[in-house]
């Protein structure tokens, strides 16, 4: 799929390349003992793409050309759910997934579908960053045999759709939504007035250019990558989830390095973390003029009706999320 590459994107994406390539070039008489796969769902331009090839600079650097990675981008080697189990079975090495697809392993992940949780990306880093985001990693672990390497983000999730601007929650009504494979954001677009089914990623495209599917959200990066606007009128920021991307390896993988190697994996995931999240938030300023620019209708709405909607989504999951996280979540204060 052709990506339209400029600005500030384009210019992460040529310093993190030469400094990649330097490192390479430093490296180049060395044979690597491990070249590790890592899925993406988007392109190299995009955020994720962006942090990737930070960490596999860093991974290269730390391990003197001993261990490298290879990208696999735009879902090439599966769907995001496919690529969790992939890593939990050992049939996938690494890879960067939104966390749509996690609470159907762990009930806590699905805190990152409920609506209005999260107020803006300080908040949401800082509790991640906390011991909250390191009992979610081990819960993860433990439920799916996969390890989180670092909080990568997807960002602030806003609706797109073909049909109108939203300007309130009634406006949704009539429309086919297109969620995650997630049981709390059909509730959460059922409850704005949708008509809300899941359906995998690789498919959403396809659907929205053949009328399947009228609406769908996500963040403005990924809107971009994706060439949405050729397909979506309306972009509606609504700004309703953060979506954490995190960078996970298989457990039984990570385990199998030497303890040295697994120290230099998590210090170039660790270096590559505040890259990536600052290359999220530029990319998502940027794209937003860059969107409206390409003929797509903007729309500020009045968040608080939308708030006052899925307040009943967040007291019905709660209990199954956890109270103490979504408390956490909401209160917490760097």
């Amino acid at each position: 799929m052709k990506r339209l590459v400029t600005g500030l994107a384009a210019a992460a994406v040529a310093c993190v390349s030469a400094a990649a390539s330097a490192q390479q070039n430093d490296y180049s008489d060395v044979e690597p003992e491990r070249i590790i796969d890592v899925s993406l769902p988007l392109g190299p331009a995009s955020q994720q793409g962006i942090g990737i090839l930070k960490f596999g600079e860093e991974l290269q650097r730390l391990s003197q050309g001993r261990l490298r990675i290879q990208p696999h981008y735009d879902n090439a080697l599966g769907a995001e759910r496919e690529v969790v189990e992939g890593m939990s079975f050992g049939t996938i090495d690494a890879g960067i997934t939104s966390t749509g697809p996690m609470g159907g392993f762990v009930d806590a992940f699905m805190l990152f579908d409920l609506p209005y949780i999260f107020t803006d990306h300080a908040h949401a880093h800082a509790f991640l960053d906390s011991e909250h985001g390191a009992q979610l990693a081990q819960l993860l672990e433990d439920g799916a045999n996969v390890k989180i390497l670092a909080w990568m983000e997807n960002g602030f999730r806003h609706n797109t759709n073909n049909v109108r601007p939203l300007n309130h929650p009634d406006d949704l009504r009539g429309i086919n939504h297109r969620t995650q494979e997630s049981r709390v954001q059909v509730d959460t677009w059922r409850a704005l007035g949708a008509n809300a089914s899941p359906m995998a990623w690789t498919e959403v495209f396809t659907a929205l250019q053949q009328g399947v599917m009228d609406s769908q959200e996500n963040p403005l990066p990924t809107i971009y990558d994706v060439n949405f606007y050729d397909v979506q009128r309306y972009l509606n920021i609504t700004q309703h989830v953060y979506s954490p991307a995190p960078l996970m390896m298989g457990l039984d993988l990570f385990n199998s390095f030497s303890e040295e190697d697994r120290a230099i994996i998590l210090e170039a995931a660790a270096i590559a973390l505040p890259v990536q999240r600052q290359a999220s938030q530029d990319l998502e300023q940027e794209y937003l003029g860059r969107l409206e620019e390409l003929g797509m209708v903007v729309t500020h709405p009045d968040l608080e009706p939308f708030r006052e909607k899925v307040a009943p989504v967040i007291e019905t999951w709660t209990p199954t999320v956890g109270p103490k996280l979504v408390e956490a979540a909401i209160a917490f204060s760097n």
